[in-house]
């Protein structure tokens, strides 16, 4: 089977990927962008929800990876004209076409840690 995308670079904001996979992990690769997606695929969120909602993230981290999804149009901001100001996040049709994606791997994870008795027992 020979891929139509094959011998084709993909130039995106100053870089380039030899291989369409690197370029998939570059834009969701990492542990936070990911899991961002996932909590905001039931809906818009404000900042400081979707911030808790994720385990062990920092402020700057969080600032930097839900920008980083803005950038790549994954995620929308909205931002609402009132006193104090509300800012919301939600995924954009780009975006979600990665749940399926990111809820098969949620999958895979459970069943890792399932069938390799991963898991802890509740006190």
């Amino acid at each position: 089977m020979v891929n139509d995308s094959e011998n084709k670079s993909i130039n995106y904001n100053g870089k380039v990927f030899n291989c369409s996979l690197a370029f998939a992990l570059h834009l969701i690769g990492d542990k936070y962008k990911s899991l961002i997606l996932f909590h905001l695929k039931d809906g818009a969120q404000r900042s400081g929800e979707l911030q808790k909602s994720i385990t062990d993230i920092s402020n700057r981290m969080f600032t930097y990876s839900i920008r980083a999804l803005e950038k790549d149009k994954l995620v929308r901001r909205k931002v609402y004209p009132v006193t104090p100001p509300k800012v919301e996040y939600e995924l954009t049709e780009e975006g979600k076409t990665l749940i399926p994606i990111i809820l098969e791997l949620d999958r895979w994870g459970q069943g890792f840690a399932n069938d390799n008795y991963l898991y802890a027992p509740a006190e």
